[in-house]
């Protein structure tokens, strides 16, 4: 059995004078704070890939600067499935016994210390260095393909797609943290810059500066409980040119490994948090993994059901799309607000029942996906 018994959350937008390591320190000592641990008792890290800080090793970097020696360390990068993918290590490394506590963290200030031309450079090495990248594609790009055929299989539109980010900004307007708080409407999607079409700009996450954190450990630290219940993976694909059918992507097979292994239905979910770097992303993941119906989950964003209040809160801190993206910790967020939720402590945001959650989360071009369900315990 694990627990994750600590979570730590910058706020995202830009940390101006505040290097990748610095945001890192700074929400992995909240995670130990959260945790009541010491950095002493820290035998493990996790941490995330970076673009702006792109060290061979790392996560020894990262421990030397946050001043521990644990007994085993391990860098990940499996794109945005890397915070989850990590979650997923540290549940194995402690249930197996391998360590006691492990911190995992993430962090970059790539809004503040990464340049346009830069970022545009280490995205556009997903594609394939022969057949996509010489082209000049970048993941907008990629992912603006992706949509346009999703579109066109299922008679969704854009104004449809313009639904998720008006929902993930109204949820980013309760919280402090959050990149953009200013509330958007349909239109304002609509009118947003083209950035590769059907995708405008109010339909991409944003470039932030930020870090999060967590301690997974082998036994509850404090009163409140959140352990893993069960977590899968899948991976079929790196490039677009070699991508599966859209009805046969990972995520469906991510989602049926997870329910197996959790013993659990998506009927018993009652918090959800889904990677969201683009509105189709969001889209395509939410019906991927039965929370929706094929072509409905625009009709569900618009009856209410994903809203805080609502059957199925979504991302109640405002997602990749508004709270902000800055990495590998940019979905770490999801799941620190989804304990954040789960432990009663989201004040204002605060939803009526998250004993049971779904994570998931997505790398490259949904080339790579884990799924966990995370359970409270009393």
């Amino acid at each position: 059995m694990s627990f994750i018994t600590g979570v730590g959350l910058t706020p995202y937008g830009k940390h101006d004078g505040s290097s990748s390591l610095d945001l890192m320190s700074r929400a992995a000592q909240l995670a130990l704070d959260d945790a009541g641990l010491t950095r002493a008792e820290i035998d493990g890290v996790l941490c995330g890939y970076s673009t702006v800080s792109p060290h061979i090793m790392l996560a020894t970097v990262f421990a030397e600067h946050f001043g521990i020696r644990p007994a085993y360390a391990h860098a990940v990068q499996v794109g945005g499935a890397t915070g989850l993918a990590m979650a997923m290590l540290a549940h194995h490394l402690v249930e197996a016994g391998v360590v006691r506590h492990v911190l995992v963290v993430a962090g970059e200030n790539r809004l503040s210390g990464q340049s346009r031309d830069a970022s545009i450079q280490a995205l556009a090495q997903v594609g394939h260095p022969a057949y996509e990248v010489p082209l000049g594609p970048t993941i907008p790009a990629y992912y603006g393909l992706v949509a346009s055929r999703y579109m066109h299989e299922h008679g969704m539109t854009e104004e449809d797609l313009a639904e998720f980010a008006v929902l993930m900004r109204a949820h980013a307007c309760t919280h402090p943290g959050a990149q953009f708080r200013d509330p958007i409407t349909v239109a304002d999607v609509m009118a947003s810059k083209p950035v590769a079409l059907p995708l405008k700009l109010l339909d991409c996450c944003p470039v932030s500066d930020g870090g999060a954190a967590f301690v997974m450990s082998r036994e509850r630290t404090g009163e409140a409980g959140v352990r893993i219940r069960g977590c899968a993976q899948a991976h079929t694909h790196q490039h677009v040119t070699a991508a599966p059918a859209l009805s046969e992507l990972g995520a469906e097979i991510s989602i049926a490994r997870a329910k197996q292994a959790s013993r659990l239905a998506i009927s018993d979910v009652r918090y959800a948090a889904v990677y969201d770097s683009f509105t189709i992303t969001l889209a395509m993941l939410l019906e991927d993994l039965g929370l929706a119906g094929r072509g409905e989950a625009a009709a569900r964003i618009r009856s209410g059901y994903f809203s805080r209040d609502g059957r199925m809160p979504l991302n109640t801190h405002g997602g990749l799309l508004s709270y902000g993206h800055c990495g590998v910790a940019g979905a770490m967020a999801h799941l620190v607000e989804a304990h954040v939720q789960m432990t009663g402590r989201a004040g204002d945001r605060q939803v009526r029942d998250a004993s049971i959650a779904l994570l998931h989360g997505d790398g490259g071009v949904l080339s790579s996906h884990v799924s966990m369900f995370l359970e409270q315990v009393r």
